[in-house]
């Protein structure tokens, strides 16, 4: 069975409702959809998703927002990605440090989370990668998606300037998504990469 990888985005789980929404719907089509539980820490998580990738093999990466960042540098592969927020340090840094809750139920049963110094200079670590290396075949395997109505963050002119407008989308949507935006914007883009 052929592997379908799903990275949730800040202060989420593989358990959320976006995951099972593609497990649900790629099962019977012959996909597994892998949703792991990303660790708080950019750096681990960054390792983990390469060992991951060379593991599993993945036909296609989907993700959200910080999983979106991560997902970005995994060169090599079909990517999706939805609100992608290619600036976890300057958001985190202006967002508020401190204690935060987990939206989504962790495998591991961990209920919160610390923001700290730490994490942020980690994510400043990750992100030097961003958008780089982006040869003519990278522009081919990546898609992004972006709400219209995205009032968290907003890279489009970042991701237009690295990757171009060919496969660049706009949605009717905000940052999170919905049932409607998973079922009319990102499964047939899904859809249309598996075939």
């Amino acid at each position: 069975m052929k592997t379908v990888l799903f990275l949730h985005g800040f202060a989420s789980a593989g358990s959320s409702g976006n995951a099972l929404h593609l497990r649900n719907a790629l099962y019977p089509l012959g996909y597994r959809v892998e949703a792991p539980d990303l660790p708080v820490s950019p750096l681990a998580a960054m390792d983990m998703l390469r060992s991951l990738v060379a593991e599993l093999q993945p036909v296609l990466i989907v993700a959200t927002s910080m999983g979106a960042l991560y997902a970005e540098q995994l060169h090599g592969i079909p990517r999706i990605l939805v609100n992608p927020s290619l600036d976890m340090a300057r958001s985190l840094t202006f967002g508020g440090m401190g204690r935060r809750e987990f939206r989504n139920k962790r495998a591991d049963g961990a209920k919160d989370f610390k923001v700290d110094k730490q994490m942020i200079d980690e994510f400043r670590q990750v992100q030097q990668h961003t958008l780089k290396g982006i040869t003519p075949r990278e522009k081919e395997l990546v898609w992004g998606l972006f709400g219209e109505h995205d009032k968290l963050v907003n890279f489009q002119k970042p991701f237009l300037k690295a990757y171009g407008k060919d496969h660049f989308r706009l949605f009717d949507g905000e940052h999170y998504l919905n049932d409607a935006v998973l079922h009319h914007h990102v499964m047939p883009l899904v859809l249309e990469l598996l075939q």
